[in-house]
């Protein structure tokens, strides 16, 4: 039988200093992303951690007002971990969640993962005249 993989919500079960070293060291979108911002993040969101025999393997994280609206941000799975199905149960369990069920509008951002979440229902924009954004993609470089 395979390592069981469990994902949690429970922010006292988060490595949230494995988070911080993926998303500055590793990430496309957030390197560089000053401690104190992060931390701001995370407390002000909805979390999910994957862990595979008690390492955490995966993390997402849902900007969310948990009744209307719902962004999902920060996926990853750690490099030696992808190609397994874990980012498939890490979703599974974040699109399950109580808070998020009945919401007008769930939004990501994604470069180059297309497939994976278009087998969780979400598509391109229906109405692209509608959407407007400020972005800033080196807000946290120097």
């Amino acid at each position: 039988m395979g390592l069981r993989f469990e994902v949690t919500t429970d922010k006292a079960k988060i490595d949230f200093d494995a988070v911080y070293r993926f998303l500055n060291a590793e990430s496309s979108w957030a390197e560089g992303i000053p401690r104190d911002l992060f931390g701001r993040a995370m407390r002000n969101a909805l979390c999910f951690a994957g862990h595979l025999a008690g390492e955490q393997i995966a993390f997402a994280r849902v900007i969310t007002d948990r009744a209307t609206f719902a962004n999902l941000v920060d996926v990853f799975v750690v490099p030696e971990y992808r190609g397994n199905g874990y980012a498939t149960r890490l979703l599974e369990q974040v699109f399950a969640h109580p808070d998020l069920q009945g919401l007008r509008r769930f939004t990501l951002a994604t470069s180059d993962k297309h497939g994976l979440y278009e087998r969780f229902g979400f598509h391109a924009p229906m109405r692209l005249d509608t959407l407007m954004e400020r972005y800033d993609p080196d807000i946290y470089k120097t």
